[in-house]
């Protein structure tokens, strides 16, 4: 998904794409020249696009206008739009009425060009200097806005060669600037600099990232499409990710300027955009200059203009460790952005109205009358169709979450049965439905999946495990392993070849099998940990009658990659066998390390992870809520998520030095609890789909890339 995620940003997004289209051309990029559709731009009113109406703005914000600079970067737009923007948006921000009268009218009408000299004076380079009116600089601890006349401007050799760069020195001295030309003391230029030329960075990231995939479905090298070899998918796959990561944090950079939270909680987002936003225009620009090979490198296609885009914006914001350290310093401190759902109260109020009085009601019952009435009133599964849940839309969904959690009302720990619940309620039959969901929803049955197999693991349509058709049902015949819950479940899913003459994916039946069946044996598997949370599950001749069942015999892939959906969705916010950050924090003080240079860039490199998987969740809820398609994220968010926790914990470890040689008590040391962390989180890239399957399902079903 792009940096906006309404409606109106997506037609937004749409129609400055189209213009960049008909406008902004391949020889006006390499020839460096705005001057052919300097005047479309603003006919179309996207100089101002942030800019109150009163002065002859568009009456917008910062997030439209990282919409629209995140298309114009897509494109390399050249010449002083983006400096322009910049110089607009800091005056607007911190100037005063008299300063924003006399300067912005011009800066949005296109008579007037600006910059901000990031930097400083003196020496470092300053984009969009050499065309510039007005000059937005350092002046002591102050930023002053002043004319042309005020400054020298020398051009530099810029390493963008579709936008020059100059040094700005001063021609006298500034000390003199009038007091209505001074910013206000609080300016903070800079993060309005970061989310206007990261919104830019993420608009090259994009581009980079659509014509490396553009070229691996088309350049065949052995006989085959590139993008069917796994290496090249998964660096597609790996520059998506790293796109949709600095999309995510500059939109939330951008709301937390736009919007009244605390000035921590301000720094935190636009430090974690800091350090993301250039740095995935850097990486997916050489995954581009990779993906094409030796033609990538020439100076005639336009991969090393992306990467020199890429790089001058990483240069122009400073490095990102200055950023990870911000994010560091406030996480020590004990900040963390926290990420829910704000809803439009006319939208939640009549909801909470109706919501609040019966979620009162069941706080005050003892847990299974509480557990009873949430199962009969679908408050367990909301989003699921009435009896079983409210056919509850996003927003309701959210409200009955945020409800349920203000009044202490503990959800039914449904474990596997929440990738249980809703392949039944869609392909359950009604007998199966009475029967097993209303004392599943009450937390009374305990499932477990009979998916995996030791030659069928990522591969699930590879299993072996037969079905074989007998007077009234099935006899089951084969081996399960990696069972979670085996020895406590009452009831298993089990996926069977039922008709081992149709295709691999076709002939597997989906069976709710009684784990107390004749036949079933269960044997723990130890792990790397030395406990047996898996089980493998022996399965002879196990029979199964015909009305356990569900969906026709033959056809239970289809029910199959409903559960393993849901499984998904669910581990992304769930699953963790490792460390967490503020637990990473925790040791870290501890051990005396917190204030450390080096262990506090690694604790800002986590903390930007962290939020930025957060705000996913976030945005794909965001966008059901709009009524847009938040896409296929799933996959991102989960692969993220695990990769992340192990990141934690494989760091944390690292911290221990020599402890990190030792075991013992888990449940009561900190530091012994980190070494137990590291040796189950290696589960974590594994459970759900293993890391390269779900880049090749990243890069096949999201990226449209051939099938190997």
């Amino acid at each position: 998904m792009a940096i906006g995620l309404t409606e109106e940003h997506e037609r937004l997004a749409e129609a400055v794409r189209g213009f960049a289209g008909r406008h902004v051309t391949s020889r006006a990029v390499r020839d460096a020249d705005d001057g052919g559709f300097r005047a479309a731009l603003v006919a179309q009113g996207l100089p101002g696009l942030h800019l109150p109406e009163r002065y002859g703005g568009q009456g917008f914000g910062l997030l439209e206008q990282a919409v629209a600079l995140e298309e114009l970067g897509r494109a390399l737009t050249p010449g002083a739009y983006l400096p322009t923007v910049l110089a607009s948006a800091v005056i607007d921000a911190a100037g005063s009425e008299a300063l924003k009268a006399e300067l912005l009218p011009g800066l949005a009408d296109g008579s007037r060009t600006g910059c901000v000299a990031l930097g400083g004076l003196g020496g470092p380079p300053v984009l969009g200097a050499a065309a510039a009116d007005v000059f937005v600089v350092p002046v002591g601890d102050r930023w002053a806005v002043v004319d042309r006349g005020r400054v020298e401007v020398t051009e530099l050799e810029s390493l963008d060669l579709t936008r020059p760069v100059a040094a700005v020195t001063t021609a006298g001295a500034l000390a003199d600037v009038p007091e209505e030309r001074l910013l206000a003391p609080d300016a903070d230029v800079h993060a309005i600099a970061v989310v206007l030329l990261g919104a830019e960075a993420c608009g090259v990231a994009g581009r980079a990232l659509d014509d490396a995939v553009a070229y691996a479905k088309t350049r065949e090298q052995f006989g085959r499409p590139i993008g069917q070899f796994q290496g090249v998918k998964h660096r597609c796959a790996r520059m998506l990710i790293a796109v949709e990561r600095a999309r995510a944090a500059v939109w939330d950079a951008a709301r937390a300027l736009a919007g009244a939270d605390a000035p921590e909680q301000r720094r935190y987002a636009v430090a974690v955009a800091d350090a993301l936003a250039a740095d995935a225009a850097v990486s997916c620009a050489e995954g581009n200059i990779q993906v094409h090979g030796g033609i990538g490198y020439t100076f005639e296609h336009d991969a090393h203009l992306i990467y020199r885009r890429a790089l001058t914006l990483r240069a122009l914001l400073g490095r990102a460790s200055a950023a990870r350290a911000r994010v560091a310093e406030l996480a020590v401190a004990g900040v963390r952005r926290p990420v829910d759902v704000d809803l439009p109260e006319e939208e939640a109020g009549p909801l909470r109205a109706r919501i609040r009085p019966r979620v009162a009601e069941m706080a005050a019952m003892d847990v299974p009358r509480q557990r009873a009435a949430m199962a009969e009133g679908g408050w367990v599964t909301p989003h699921l169709p009435k009896p079983w849940g409210r056919g509850a839309g996003p927003v309701e969904q959210i409200v009955i979450r945020q409800e349920l959690a203000a009044a202490g009302v503990r959800p039914v720990p449904l474990m596997i049965a929440a990738w249980v619940v809703p392949s039944l309620v869609q392909y359950g039959t009604p007998g199966q439905r009475e029967r097993f969901l209303p004392p599943t929803l009450r937390g009374e049955i305990v499932w477990c999946q009979l998916f995996s197999e030791p030659g069928a693991g990522s591969d699930l349509a590879a299993l072996s495990t037969r079905a074989e058709k007998v007077e009234g049902g099935w006899r089951i015949t084969g081996q399960k392993v990696w069972t979670s819950l085996a020895r406590d479940a009452q009831w298993g899913i089990c996926l069977a070849r039922s008709h081992p003459d149709r295709p691999k994916h076709d002939g597997l039946t989906y069976f709710l099998v009684d784990m107390a069946s004749e036949g079933v044996d269960i044997r723990p598997l130890r792990e790397c940990t030395g406990d047996a949370v898996f089980n493998e599950v022996f399965l002879d001749g196990v029979f199964v009658p015909d009305e356990l069942v569900v969906g026709e015999p033959g056809e239970g892939w289809r029910v199959a990659r409903n559960t393993l959906a849901n499984e998904r969705v669910g581990l992304t916010s769930t699953f963790q066998l490792g460390g967490d950050l503020p637990g990473l924090v925790r040791m870290a003080r501890e051990l005396g390390l917190s204030d450390d240079p080096v262990v506090r860039d690694e604790l800002g490199r986590l903390a930007c992870d962290e939020h930025a998987f957060a705000l996913l969740g976030l945005r794909a809820t965001l966008k059901q809520i709009s009524g847009t398609d938040p896409g296929a994220t799933a996959n991102v968010r989960k692969l993220v998520a695990m990769e992340h926790g192990q990141r934690v914990t494989e760091y944390g470890f690292t911290l221990l030095g020599e402890e990190g040689a030792l075991t013992g008590d888990w449940r009561s040391d900190l530091r012994r609890r980190w070494t137990r962390h590291l040796l189950a989180s290696r589960a974590m890239t594994i459970g759900g789909g293993t890391t390269e399957v779900n880049l090749n399902v990243i890069g096949e079903r999201i990226l449209g890339l051939p099938r190997g």
